[in-house]
């Protein structure tokens, strides 16, 4: 793990770059979950289809926390 601040390389500072990360990914998982959804509905499968319901919903709020934070840090 390097404590070298990249800001310098990419313009923004790692906290706040960690902080778009996390929600570009957390983002980025509701969305591969939607097919997770789909995939276990075509097969039938309620519970796996409600088990990645509940995740994407975990992800939608760490989406959700995420801006909340960045918009305070950064607007």
């Amino acid at each position: 793990m390097s404590s070298t601040e990249t800001g310098q390389v990419t313009g923004t500072k790692d906290k706040d770059y960690n902080i778009i990360w996390f929600v570009e990914s957390c983002l980025s998982n509701v969305l591969r979950l939607e097919t997770y959804i789909q995939d276990a509905e075509r097969a039938n499968d309620n519970e796996l289809a409600d088990f990645f319901r509940r995740a994407q919903e975990e992800s939608r709020k760490g989406a959700e926390k995420g801006k909340e934070m960045l918009t305070k840090r950064l607007g």
